[in-house]
């Protein structure tokens, strides 16, 4: 029998696209192991557990919460995103985000775009801090979205604090990352079934410093977890970042990091409405600053 199925006599309430969704969530076991596959065969004896997240609020509240405005005018807001904040509420995090402090710092976002995400056109993972451009208008959302989607006229530079030291001093990474074949809560290259990820990198750390390297990240694409992969993929992970690091070369580093050091530090787009050329920077946080001299 398929497993979702078996999914569905077990859970005679759920659609089968819902159980399709679990599934490709990662939310999914069978003995003890995270499923990849709707079609994958089980029997009646399988221990088949599946983990529900309760259902997101369709309108999320406003909070006063403080926020690091760097631009703000009719149509855009464009801030500098602490780390530890989650953009938008999803199962977990149904408070306290920056969509949350959003709309009580302009309380007519909340009708801009999807109500659980007014305004967002792109995002940041939760432990990255950094810049983020908003939507404040539909006339912005729409022009924003086409931009972000497109990846034209939209330039978006990192900086990183990596395990190592990559083997030439800059490269640019073009391949596909997709869902990991067999951990579905992470990414990963892929050869097919993937989106195209182009990251161009430089190192900007002197030499000399062997345990770990300050990286300039400028990507073309905005795939999830791309910079954490690619990274990765040059056996220089992410310092501090628990799903493609190396804990134990995170114990070696003064300080050892308390989370992934990867800052979204300059974001260049044109206004959505006026076309004005415009270039935000954001200050390197004060935990990642221990690590650079002059980045």
């Amino acid at each position: 029998m398929r497993l979702d199925r078996r999914i569905l006599e077990l859970h005679p309430d759920f659609s089968r696209s819902r159980a399709e969704g679990l599934i490709k969530a990662g939310l999914v076991a069978v003995n003890g192991k995270t499923a990849v596959k709707a079609g994958q065969v089980v029997s009646e004896t399988d221990d088949i557990s599946v983990e529900i997240p309760p259902p997101v609020p369709s309108i999320p509240e406003p909070e006063d919460i403080p926020l690091s405005v760097v631009f703000e005018d009719d149509d855009l807001i464009v801030v500098d995103k602490p780390p530890g904040m989650v953009v938008h509420p999803a199962p977990g995090h149904f408070t306290g985000t920056l969509v949350n402090a959003l709309i009580h710092r302009c309380p007519g976002l909340a009708d801009i775009g999807c109500a659980a995400r007014p305004g967002i056109v792109h995002r940041l993972d939760q432990d990255t801090s950094g810049l983020i451009a908003v939507a404040k208008t539909a006339r912005a959302m729409a022009s924003l979205a086409r931009a972000f989607a497109s990846h034209s006229q939209v330039e978006k530079t990192y900086l990183a604090v990596c395990h190592g030291r990559p083997p030439l001093e800059s490269g640019r990474i073009e391949n596909l990352i997709g869902r990991h074949p067999v951990d579905r809560k992470r990414m990963a290259i892929v050869e097919r079934n993937g989106k195209v990820a182009i990251t161009n990198w430089r190192v900007l750390t002197p030499a000399g410093r062997p345990n770990f390297s300050v990286v300039e990240c400028r990507i073309e694409t905005g795939r999830t977890h791309q910079i954490r992969v690619h990274m990765a993929s040059l056996k220089c992970p992410v310092a501090g970042d628990r799903t493609y690091g190396s804990p134990a070369r995170d114990k070696l580093l003064n300080p050892p990091p308390a989370r992934q050091m990867l800052h979204a530090w300059r974001l260049g787009l044109r206004h959505p409405v006026t076309g004005q050329s415009l270039s935000f920077e954001a200050p390197v946080p004060a935990d990642m600053s221990p690590y650079f001299e002059n980045p």
